[in-house]
């Protein structure tokens, strides 16, 4: 009989596929997976951050079951729906005062991404964005059009998008050297071809998550936003992946220091359910009636989720829990570096962290196919973790907010072997030839 793996690949299209080993789960509670071999897997992943809680945690289970119970109808195009409205009220609620106005929903962070990029040049007339080489906002062909990741190469840009860099403190000499390149440049672009008056939004990552887990310089985010607010340029910070508490704050950019205009929320604020969120003021979000909307957007089931997770994030203190296990993983995760040459870096902050794999430490030469072997060792171990990156070389750590210390160092231990197995060429190659990864 055919395995799970081997149906999947026979049934679901290879275009939804990013695969780096063959994982087939049936199930799953709190920070672990079962896989289809009845093995428990400690998922340091949790499917990119969107299993926020974790897997089957009750506040989400018991607020689903109540919104199916008596559904609410499936949509809020055309009716006002309670739990949409609720999750609506929750979002302007923890909103900062820049962004206190509208909330419009959606069902994954590419759509919320696409609306806002679409209607801050809409409403203010200003026909460009700016956003960041390596910045991925989405799958979407409208979110992909302001995206600068090289996995989208080929994918037409917006008319006059303008991409700069990011600032690497590993790659590009130190924060303070990162930082004053980068603001550099950003100058120079706007006192040049790019005249800010064009300018309508600037999109940021606090963290610049698929770019590979890249945490900018202290103090880099706030001379932007000074140079935005002097033109009248809007930030928008996109908080899909690293926001709700994952960095140790409720949002990501709380510790840029900075207020952004426009706030995007997907991935882990429907913990697992398809729910997405823009939030930003009147004059953006009500540029015109229907100018966003897909049938099933605001649907209560999911809706019901988003709020639920809210409300456990609070209730549990997720918060801190990402804070003080998230500096307890990246201690480890540094005593691993000490150890293994082939970690060139390790940074993040709470529970969104990243291991820079390279070569030579030297010359920084990305270890490519090293990361593959070891996210496919730390596997057979029982570990799920993917990389990310331009280069395909950092370790991207998005473990569920319910993370224990306890969990941190079992995993830890498990990655540290499969890097020794990798090492000592006890892993054969030649697997990876299924698996294309990122």
């Amino acid at each position: 009989m055919a395995g799970l793996y081997d149906r999947d690949a026979k049934a679901l299209s290879r275009m939804s596929f990013l695969r780096f080993f063959p994982q087939a789960v049936i199930g799953g509670d709190g920070a672990h997976l079962i896989g289809d071999d009845g093995r428990r897997l400690l998922d340091f992943s949790a499917s990119w951050g969107a299993a926020s809680l974790g897997h089957s945690h009750p506040a989400l289970r018991d607020a689903v079951t109540r919104a199916l119970e008596s559904q609410a109808g499936a949509s809020h195009l055309s009716s006002a729906n309670l739990p949409a409205v609720e999750l609506a009220e929750k979002l302007l609620s923890i909103a900062p005062k820049r962004a206190t106005g509208r909330v419009w929903l959606g069902h994954s962070g590419s759509d919320a991404s696409e609306t806002v990029a679409r209607a801050v040049v809409a409403a203010t007339g200003r026909p460009r964005i700016i956003s960041f080489k390596g910045a991925y906002h989405g799958g979407s062909v409208g979110s992909m059009a302001v995206s600068g990741h090289p996995v989208q190469e080929g994918v037409p840009k917006a008319p006059g998008l303008a991409l700069i860099p990011y600032p690497d403190p590993y790659r590009d000499g130190g924060e303070e050297a990162a930082a004053n390149s980068a603001i550099t440049q950003l100058e120079s672009l706007l006192s040049g071809p790019v005249p800010p008056q064009d300018v309508a939004a600037l999109f940021l990552e606090p963290i610049q998550s698929d770019g590979g887990m890249v945490v900018p310089p202290a103090g880099y985010f706030e001379k932007v936003e000074e140079i935005c607010r002097r033109h009248g340029i809007l930030l928008v910070a996109d908080e899909v992946k690293v926001g709700l508490g994952r960095t140790g704050s409720l949002h990501a950019f709380e510790q840029l220091g900075i207020e952004p205009d426009v706030i995007i929320f997907g991935k882990g604020l429907g913990g697992g359910l398809p729910v997405s969120a823009a939030v930003g003021p009147e004059a953006i979000m009500d540029h015109k009636p229907a100018f966003s909307f897909q049938t099933v957007h605001g649907n209560p089931v999911c809706a019901a989720a988003g709020l639920a997770v809210l409300q456990t994030i609070e209730r549990e203190r997720l918060t801190e829990n990402a804070a003080t296990v998230g500096r307890h993983l990246l201690e480890r995760l540094l005593r691993l570096k000490d150890k293994h040459a082939i970690i060139g870096d390790a940074r993040g902050r709470g529970l969104s962290i990243g291991v820079e794999l390279v070569v030579d430490r030297a010359n920084k030469e990305p270890a490519k196919t090293e990361a593959a072997l070891i996210v496919y060792r730390a596997f057979e171990l029982g570990l799920v973790l993917y990389y990310v990156g331009i280069n395909s070389n950092v370790l991207e750590f998005t473990p569920p907010l319910t993370l224990t210390k306890e969990q941190a160092d079992e995993g830890v231990a498990l990655l540290d072997q499969a890097i020794c197995d990798v090492a000592a060429g006890r892993v054969d190659r030649s697997a990876l030839a299924a698996f294309a990864g990122w």
